[in-house]
């Protein structure tokens, strides 16, 4: 049986430390090898859009010596960042360790239990390969796929300033005994090229903003900006949120973030009261709407039960061929899509000048109003083959999972504020309406 190296039981016992008494992260990091973490007051993940698979994802540094190591960016509901630790992934690290059976940080993860694996018998130990070690769920959320592995500590590392060019990120704050699990290779299947796991943004206890804010001790708050085209980026702790010289810290409208009973508390939902094209409310059925909405990265464009999706898109063609704009045949997974030629392009941004508006209304944090989410034609319209423009809603069926799922598409190149102490959300309208862009937004 494999034996853990002195280092290795010494960030272990860091790890304790950490999770067990946050308020003791600066001193828990000297007794783990002088890697004591600066007190940085928010730190920053660069993210970009796979064009292949439309999924983000996200940079960030790894191990010893540091490794760039890229993960899909996972707002759905997922435990903890799982990355691929096979040997032939190339995992190779000098401060990993394993995190015994029955541990408190053990009982944190999903699902955890204990590894007793035949094939790592006289073999070297590695993240993938140790016995008597806490082994939980690593769940790929794009493909619905999930597999077990160690759960594991090592070095993380991010930028505490983020300008334009990635090369001049830095200097870089270090969570010394950082808590992830290690995913199969097979998992990594469907994810976008180059991605070695997923990384969660969940309210899990041992997603990446429970862990970062007690390991550097700021607020349970992180800022997503997902690009279009260019770079986005994850703002965890207490930031400013300024694009190229503009402070949007203070304009932001909030909505509760609320948990559903029937699913897992990690996810996020937030309370959709109705749909409004053209100043009109669309007819929807309340009962449904009641069920909450959920915010999803993984799902490139918004989904929509099937009699939601009816009336909305029935709605949105009678306004689009009032304003004259002529169908063209759908293009999949799209049902409703249009001439791109004859809609005009917007002077400031390039993108579809819609004569639509379409809102979605959202509860207000003043229980008795409604906030307003005015989604662009940047957001409310994809470009297809042949020069289609289609409302990127797809039909979810009669049964799924949410009623309404907000995807990807619907919230590139807006800033969005997940406040967990408040629990709230926070949104701006689209950055491109201030000549603006997710790639534009500057930490320190």
């Amino acid at each position: 049986m494999a034996r853990l190296p002195s280092h290795r039981l010494a960030a272990l016992l860091l790890l304790l430390l950490v999770v067990v008494s946050p308020c003791h992260a600066a001193a828990a990091a000297a007794a783990g090898g002088g890697q004591r973490p600066t007190r940085p007051k928010a730190v920053a993940m660069p993210v970009v859009r796979d064009g292949a698979t439309r999924q983000y994802v996200a940079t960030f540094q790894q191990r010893t010596p540091r490794v760039a190591v890229k993960a899909v960016v996972d707002l759905s509901g997922g435990a903890t960042l799982w990355v691929d630790c096979d040997a032939a992934a190339g995992y190779a690290s000098s401060s990993y360790a394993g995190v015994p059976c029955g541990s408190k940080p053990c009982r944190l993860v999903e699902s955890p239990s204990c590894s007793y694996i035949a094939s790592c018998l006289g073999s070297p130990p590695s993240p993938a390969c140790l016995n008597r070690t806490c082994t939980g769920h690593a769940e790929n959320t794009v493909t619905s796929s999930v597999g077990r592995g160690n759960v594991v500590t090592d070095v993380l590392s991010l930028p505490t300033t983020f300008p334009s060019a990635p090369v001049r990120q830095g200097p870089l704050a270090t969570a010394p005994a950082f808590l992830f699990t290690c995913g199969p290779t097979s998992l990594t299947q469907g994810l976008a090229a180059g991605a070695a796991g997923m990384a969660s943004l969940s309210r899990a206890r041992v997603a990446l903003p429970a862990q970062l804010a007690g390991t550097f001790r700021f607020s349970r708050k992180f800022a997503l900006c997902l690009p279009s085209v260019d770079a986005g980026v994850v703002v965890f702790g207490d930031a400013r949120y300024v694009f190229d010289g503009m402070d949007h810290s203070n304009s932001l409208l909030y909505t509760p973030l609320i948990t559903r009973t029937t699913d897992r508390s990690s996810e996020y939902f937030i309370s959709l009261k109705r749909v409004v094209v053209d100043d009109r409310a669309v007819p929807l059925n309340a009962t449904l709407l009641d069920v909450g909405t959920k915010l999803s990265t993984v799902s490139p464009y918004t989904v929509l039960e099937t009699s939601i999706h009816e009336a909305v898109a029935r709605a949105f063609a009678a306004s689009m061929a009032t304003a004259g704009i002529p169908r063209v045949p759908a293009v999949a997974p799209f049902e409703l899509c249009y001439d791109g030629s004859k809609v005009e392009s917007s002077a400031i941004t390039g993108e579809p000048a819609v004569p639509v508006v379409f809102e979605l209304h959202v509860q207000s944090e003043v229980r008795s109003k409604v906030a307003p989410w005015m989604v662009s034609g940047a957001n409310l319209m994809a470009r297809a083959d042949g020069g289609a423009l289609c409302l990127a809603v797809v039909d979810g069926g009669a049964a799924p999972e949410a009623p309404v799922v907000i995807g990807g598409h619907m919230m590139e190149e807006i800033l969005l504020v997940f406040d967990l102490e408040k629990s709230r959300l926070g949104f701006s309208p689209n950055l491109g309406a201030f000549g603006l862009s997710c790639s534009k937004f500057r930490l320190g």
